[in-house]
C-alpha cells in the first residue's frame, strides 16, 4: 500500500547505473514492468559520431503534474553538425502532437541511431511521494533538477562529447541555469521556459519522455492484488473529473491507494482524509 511505514526512502541524487538498454525498434520497458516501485534508466546505444564530434543535448520531462503514474525525464543528443537532420524530422513539443505522431517520430529517431541518442529516467509514483513526504523533504523541483543533472552526467560518462545543453525549465530559469552551469563548467548551458517549443533537440527529448510515459501507464503492473481495476482513469491530472472518480473508487480504507497513485498530491490526500480510516500512532 502507498504511504505506509515501510515505504522506500528517497533515491540518492547521484547518477544511477543504467538498468536497461535501448534497442533498435523501440524502448525496452521490461525492467520497469518487473519493478515499478523505484526508478529505472533506459538508454539507446551511443552513436560513434556522438563520441567523435561536438554534440548538442536537450532535456525535458513528461508527467510532472499528474496524480497518477510515473514522471519520465529524457535527454536526446546529436552532433551539432547533424542538427539540421534532426530538425528535418519535424520534431515538435510533444504536447502539440497526437500519440500516433509521437510514436512515428520516435520510430524515426530510432531509425537514425547513427547520429541520434537518448536516455530516460523513469521515476515511479512511489518514489516521488516518498521523496516529498520523507523526514528529510526532497521536493519535486529538487528531484527534477537532480534527475536532469544526473542524465547529463550519464551522457558524459558514456563518452558523449556534449558541448551545448538546452533545458526546459523547472522553476526560475536563471537559478536553474546557474546551478547547471556551475556543475558543468565546460558546457554551454541554456535553460528557458518553453524550450521544448524553441529547440529541436529539446522537442526530441520531450517526445522520448512522453512516449515512455504513455507506454509505462498503458502497461502498468499493479503490485497490489486488486479486483477489477478500472483502466479508464482519464488524463491522470488532478483536475480531471474522471481521474478523481477513479481515485475515489480505488481508495482502500486501511491501506490507501495503489502505488500507481502519487499519494503526496493534495488531490489524493483529500480523498484519503474523506474516504480512509484515521490512524493513531502511539510513540
Amino acid at each position: 500500500a502507498a504511504g505506509g511505514k515501510g515505504a522506500l526512502r528517497p533515491a540518492p541524487a547521484v547518477p544511477l547505473a543504467a538498468v536497461g538498454g535501448g534497442r533498435r525498434g523501440g524502448m525496452d520497458l521490461s525492467e520497469l514492468e518487473r519493478d515499478n516501485t523505484g526508478r529505472c534508466r533506459l538508454s539507446s546505444p551511443v552513436p560513434t559520431a556522438c563520441r567523435d564530434e561536438p554534440c548538442v543535448l536537450g532535456v525535458d520531462e513528461a508527467g510532472r503534474g499528474p496524480v497518477l503514474g510515473p514522471m519520465v525525464y529524457a535527454i536526446c543528443y546529436c552532433p551539432v553538425s547533424r542538427l539540421a537532420d534532426l530538425e528535418a524530422l519535424k520534431v515538435a513539443d510533444s504536447k502539440t502532437l497526437s500519440e500516433n505522431e509521437r510514436e512515428r517520430l520516435f520510430a524515426k529517431m530510432e531509425e537514425d541511431q547513427d547520429f541520434v541518442g537518448w536516455v530516460l529516467d523513469v521515476l515511479s509514483p512511489n518514489l516521488i511521494s516518498t521523496s516529498m513526504l520523507g523526514r528529510v523533504k526532497y521536493n519535486l523541483n529538487s528531484l527534477s533538477h537532480d534527475t536532469a543533472a544526473g542524465l547529463i552526467q550519464y551522457a558524459l560518462d558514456q563518452g558523449v562529447n556534449v558541448t551545448q545543453v538546452f533545458v526546459d525549465t523547472v522553476g526560475m530559469p536563471e537559478t536553474y541555469q546557474a546551478r547547471l552551469q556551475q556543475r558543468f563548467p565546460g558546457i554551454q548551458v541554456t535553460v528557458k521556459a518553453k524550450a521544448d517549443a524553441l529547440y529541436p533537440v529539446v522537442s526530441a527529448a520531450s517526445i522520448c519522455a512522453k512516449v515512455a510515459r504513455d507506454r509505462a501507464v498503458k502497461t502498468w503492473r499493479f503490485v497490489e492484488s486488486l479486483q477489477d481495476v478500472d483502466a479508464d482513469y482519464g488524463s491522470g491530472y488532478p483536475n480531471d473529473p474522471k481521474t478523481k472518480a477513479w481515485l475515489r473508487k480505488h481508495v482502500e480504507p486501511v491501506f490507501g491507494f495503489p502505488q500507481f497513485v502519487r499519494f503526496s498530491w493534495s488531490t489524493a490526500q483529500t480523498i484519503l482524509e474523506k474516504e480512509a480510516e484515521g490512524v493513531t500512532w502511539w510513540v
